[in-house]
């Protein structure tokens, strides 16, 4: 199928556009009709995606459905994907039906609130399959829009701060990419991916204000791109925004924001940070696994302290990239593996969290711990629903929380024992979290009166969680799924990586020849 990148990504700014052209007026009839347009254009979206799944080739470590065509100023249009790119692609085709399934409550503009939702799946779906640098950063960057007005228009109280925070802290962050894709253009003469991949940045060594600079230019633009993918991912200590958009954002919000939007930052670690800048990477390389640490370790025990059930799960979603960015950086096959299978599972699991949380949101309008307890008296089926996502988010063998955590650990402790053993502590403490949470909200004696009339799961909040459930014990019990199409391009990355290292300075050497 001629075209098939762009039909999957723009199919839902079609609907928003029929949205916004032919459906007038606010009443029951306006809101089902906007809510069924939804769904029917997010499915419609999962079920062509599938098209690309099956016709791609593994084997083939090369960027595959490859559109390219000119486009503005001399700027091509060009998308692609390859198997470090297209299982996200599958990841956000497949939460957003789900996604908008959940928000079938919501009765506030309800409009704009599916034009919104819809515009960001197609920016989501355009960041993994640009194969330009400037298309990459519109859809990146534009990506920041949609999501602002959905914490800020329909978030909770405090939902102005959250959103201006969640924009600054993650524009802020991009800025200084930008300032490091004008250097490449300058440099390579191109704002062409698969060519800048091919590209040998400057690694001498060079001095600014007396500072001396290991790695030289590749290690300045490795910190640019780092500054805005930390912020997205997000590491320790640049999370704390996350915390707050969670609490503040409607149910949907929160599943886009931990299943697709935070793994934005580590595509953009495998896509740009590893292969392009592959010394300034290596000398930076401690800094990160360091702070990969930090955040496992600190955010789990600032999760044992919430009282609030999202920022909980908020908190553990930080934890949780902890291990992405450790096993990224490890750069050999089990830790980039790992990594990449834990951002997918994380994208069901942390999905399903909050949609736990927004069902009984949905029934008593309150997130803090304390208000609940028993619940399992009154509500056995989402007991065990919770339970189940629980043990996954803890890492119970099994289900896909474990495979990606054990992989990362193993190619971590190929690299440094000391962040592996510190890092493996993790998961004691999110089986602490996890498990305090799960006690106070579903077990116990059913004392409260205000639960004592509190109604199970309907049919279709329990058809919302069947596919994640089933996605969490396939790729759990049958890994492979996911790892043989991931495998051969994180081989050929490795490969890339290893030869540009072992190269060294001599790009440098060449440089200074020649003056």
């Amino acid at each position: 199928m001629d075209n098939l990148l762009s039909i999957v990504t723009f199919t839902p700014a079609l609907a928003a556009l029929i949205l916004v052209l032919f459906l007038r007026g606010d009443d029951a009839a306006a809101r089902r009709n906007a809510k069924w347009l939804a769904l029917i254009a997010t499915s419609a979206t999962f079920l062509v995606s599938l098209f690309i799944l099956v016709q791609f080739d593994p084997a083939d470590t090369g960027f595959q459905f490859v559109e390219e065509r000119d486009w503005l100023l001399g700027l091509e249009y060009k998308m692609g994907v390859d198997g470090i790119s297209v299982l996200f692609v599958l990841l956000t085709t497949f939460i957003m039906p789900l996604t908008i399934a959940a928000s079938w409550n919501v009765t506030t503009r309800v409009k704009e609130y599916m034009i919104a939702f819809l515009l960001l799946e197609t920016l989501m779906l355009g960041v993994f399959m640009a194969l330009d640098l400037v298309l990459f950063y519109l859809f990146f960057e534009g990506g920041l829009i949609p999501m602002f007005l959905i914490i800020g228009i329909w978030g909770g109280k405090e939902r102005i701060y959250a959103s201006f925070k969640f924009f600054l802290y993650t524009f802020l962050g991009s800025v200084l990419m930008l300032v490091a894709m004008v250097a490449m253009f300058a440099d390579a003469g191109t704002t062409d991916i698969p060519t800048l991949l091919a590209h040998q940045f400057d690694a001498g060594t060079f001095s600014i204000l007396g500072i001396q600079i290991v790695g030289g230019m590749q290690t300045l633009m490795f910190l640019a791109f780092f500054a805005s993918f930390a912020v997205k991912l997000p590491m320790w200590p640049v999370h704390t925004w996350l915390p707050d958009a969670h609490v503040q954002a409607p149910t949907g919000g929160s599943v886009l924001l931990a299943a697709i939007l935070l793994k934005m930052g580590g595509y953009g670690f495998l896509r740009f940070s590893l292969p392009m800048f592959p010394i300034g990477a290596e000398v930076l390389t401690p800094l990160v696994l360091w702070l990969s640490v930090i955040a496992i370790v600190y955010t789990s025990l600032v999760a044992l302290a919430q009282t609030d059930m999202k920022k909980l799960i908020a908190y553990s979603s930080v934890a949780h990239m902890g291990y992405v960015t450790m096993g990224i950086f490890a750069a050999n096959q089990q830790g980039i593996d790992g990594a990449i299978f834990q951002m997918l599972s994380h994208g069901f699991i942390a999905g399903a969290l909050f949609l736990c949380v927004g069902v009984i949101y949905d029934r008593m309008h309150t997130r803090e711990i304390d208000a609940y307890g028993g619940l399992v008296n009154r509500m056995p089926a989402y007991a065990l629903i919770f339970m189940f996502f629980t043990m996954a988010n803890v890492g119970l063998p099994g289900t896909s929380g474990f495979v990606g955590e054990f992989l990362t650990l193993v190619g971590v402790f190929q690299v440094n024992t000391w962040v592996a053993a510190v890092a493996a502590t993790g998961v004691i403490l999110s089986a602490s979290y996890a498990l305090w949470l799960y006690r106070r909200v579903v077990l116990g004696d059913l004392i409260k009166e205000s639960l004592k009339a509190i109604t199970d799961m309907s049919r279709r909040e329990k058809a919302i969680f069947a596919p994640l459930v089933a996605m969490t014990l396939i790729l759990g019990v049958y890994p492979a799924l996911a790892l043989d199409i991931i495998g051969p391009s994180v081989e050929a990355l490795i490969q890339n990586h290893e030869t540009a290292l072992a190269a060294g300075t001599e790009p440098a050497m060449q440089v200074a020849a020649t003056h």
